[in-house]
């Protein structure tokens, strides 16, 4: 199993320099994959977590695969209802063929009342408008609309690998039909264990392949255990930390993606920190994985 992370792109504190600065230890760690978020304005319930500005993760991340070699590129996730899809299709396949395949697609449905509202997007009608978008993308992608060339010549290069986010049942049900992914996002062991169960019944039921398992976790290493029966995936010392991922790997996890910012803003002024934390479970996972000589 291979590890990603998500990389903070917003706040005063996350500069150009801080960006490539970030991309760098990324890829010098050995990460598989570095992601990023999504916000198109930044609204008052969610500005004390996520401070503007809110770099946008498509021009972001054009620029750092140009400043990259090997690692992939996502979005965890991009807030789909937000964007028209024709618009997000092109886009999405412009970075993947110009990164040479290295760009992950992870959407959202969303969630923020004040952001929906400031951009006319009707809240609830959300989780229909990203079905709907998906499959216009999905479409576009290859050449399934009449009097349309397709976004990338399937046999050159197919669409980029698409993820999608959200914890419940209907997420779930959309990565099993409109994804190639399932990417949960913050989870206790207990409910992954479940839900991946759920995932596999889902498939079976419409018929299709059971998508990949690509959770994004918590990092925050503890000096002591932490035995809170509710202890988030990813969050305590070493040992669990490495525990968990062992866990999802069990469960079929092809890639997991760490995420070491922890809501305050303050973090960001010292990302030498997660980077601290990011190296030690990094060499901790590869001599933890690696296969035992005979």
């Amino acid at each position: 199993m291979r590890l990603g992370v998500n990389v903070p792109n917003f706040g005063p504190a996350t500069s150009v320099d801080v960006l490539e600065r970030w991309a760098h230890v990324a890829e010098g760690l050995g990460f598989d994959l570095l992601m990023m978020s999504d916000h198109v304005l930044v609204t008052p319930d969610f500005a004390e977590r996520y401070p503007a500005p809110f770099h946008d993760p498509f021009t972001t991340l054009a620029w750092l695969a140009g400043r990259t070699s090997r690692i992939r590129l996502g979005t965890t996730v991009l807030i789909m209802p937000y964007r028209q899809p024709a618009l997000t299709a092109q886009m999405a396949a412009g970075l993947h063929r110009l990164s040479r395949g290295r760009f992950v697609l992870g959407v959202g449905v969303g969630w923020s009342p004040q952001e929906f509202a400031a951009l006319g997007v009707p809240r609830e009608h959300r989780g229909r408008l990203t079905d709907e978008y998906l499959d216009e993308m999905h479409q576009i992608w290859g050449g399934g609309i009449e009097g349309v060339a397709p976004a990338l010549l399937p046999e050159e290069l197919p669409g980029p690998p698409v993820w999608i986010g959200g914890n419940s049942d209907a997420g779930i049900r959309r990565a099993v039909v409109s994804g190639n992914g399932w990417h949960p996002l913050g989870f206790t062991m207990d409910f992954i264990d479940g839900a991946v169960g759920r995932l596999k019944a889902f498939a079976d039921e419409a018929g299709r392949e059971v998508p990949t398992l690509a959770p994004r976790i918590k990092l925050r290493l503890t000096p002591e255990p932490v035995a809170d029966p509710e202890r988030q995936a990813g969050i305590g010392t070493l040992e669990q930390v490495l525990d968990d991922l062992d866990r999802l790997r069990a469960l079929g996890s092809e890639i997991t993606v760490l995420d070491p910012y922890h809501g305050d803003p303050a973090e960001l002024e010292r990302p030498e920190d997660a980077w601290r934390q990011l190296a030690v479970v990094a060499a901790a996972w590869e001599s933890f994985a690696a296969p035992t000589a005979v």
